[in-house]
């Protein structure tokens, strides 16, 4: 059991932030045990080829048999727009004896998984890049899926504050999580128990990769809760782009659909997640488009992003306008 109490103003510095690290971080566990992550197959299938150029033996020494992660390497993000970048220079900066001490409470008092012997700077720099390249080839094309449900449940959770309260919007989070008095109580099934003031706020942390609510291992981390976001069963499923009938007429129902959904940039393959088919197929629709002079590209990284042209602003017109 872990029980933060609410001290003072505290009780009103209940705060929500989305947290990129965290999420790739503890998606490893669905790498231990993907029987555990079952809504998530589908994605994990469509990174078989990508992961045979990662660094499969780093990245699967960051969990252990209970699925747990390190603390370093679960920061506490302060925005729901925290960026991944700015969370890797943070953790670039980590004290060598806290790397060390998280990655025994990981893994216990017997030898270290390879990948994690040596010297501290030199384990964390080899962590850093793993999980950097996993970033870019597993999880950037597919982040703003994930991050556009996330904030829709931070969304959700303040509304449910302003409409319900606070004992309300706790008791909902999991059925491990309540608020008694100025204490939250979270039941874990491992048998880590302290209790601790939450001086500085409490931060509450949806997230895709956990069924139960959890918290940092270790008392001396800030207090935080991570728990379920909501909507995870529907994160995978192929969707529906929609577009006036008028402008599919003109260019077909999935052209007309990926012009007025790129408003906003977006890479071939988080549009064909989105779309639940292969990116060759939405390649051939986004060099149609774009020889037509609707889209216009640019590499970002890794990946080529498109955008709607000024043409394709004006044919598209108003229907960009209403689509979330």
């Amino acid at each position: 059991m872990i029980r933060y109490e609410l001290v003072g103003m505290d009780l009103a510095d209940v705060r929500f932030a989305v947290s990129p690290l965290n999420e790739l971080v503890l998606s490893l566990r669905a790498w231990r045990d993907p029987g555990r992550y079952p809504l998530h197959l589908r994605w994990l299938h469509a990174l078989r080829e990508a992961r045979g150029d990662l660094d499969e033996a780093t990245l699967s020494a960051l969990t252990n048999d209970r699925l747990w992660t390190p603390d370093f390497l679960n920061p506490r993000p302060y925005s729901p727009l925290t960026r991944v970048d700015d969370e890797l220079a943070r953790i670039a900066g980590t004290d060598p004896e806290t790397v060390r001490r998280d990655l025994r409470a990981v893994h216990g008092a017997g030898p270290l998984p390879a990948p994690l012997r040596g010297s501290a700077a030199r384990v964390l720099s080899r962590v850093l890049d793993a999980l950097g390249e996993y970033w870019r080839r597993c999880f950037e094309p597919y982040w703003p899926r994930m991050r556009a449900l996330l904030e829709g449940d931070v969304t959700y959770r303040g509304r449910q504050i302003a409409q319900h309260g606070l004992a309300a919007m706790f008791a909902d989070l999991s059925g491990t999580v309540r608020l008694v008095g100025n204490v939250v109580e979270v039941r874990l099934r491992s048998n880590v128990d302290y209790a601790r003031p939450t001086t500085g706020g409490l931060t509450l942390v949806p997230t895709l990769w956990t069924t139960n609510a959890s918290t940092p291992i270790s008392a001396d981390e800030p207090p935080m809760i991570l728990y379920a976001a909501r909507g995870i069963a529907t994160l995978w499923e192929p969707q529906v782009l929609p577009a006036p009938d008028t402008l599919a007429a003109i260019l077909g129902a999935t052209r007309a659909g990926l012009l007025v959904h790129l408003r906003t940039p977006a890479s071939s393959t988080e549009l064909a997640t989105r779309l639940g088919v292969t990116t060759t197929a939405v390649n051939q629709h986004l060099r149609t488009l774009h020889a037509a002079g609707l889209l216009v590209s640019a590499r970002h990284g890794r990946s080529v992003l498109y955008r709607r042209s000024a043409l394709g602003d004006q044919l598209a017109g108003d229907a960009g306008q209403t689509v979330v």
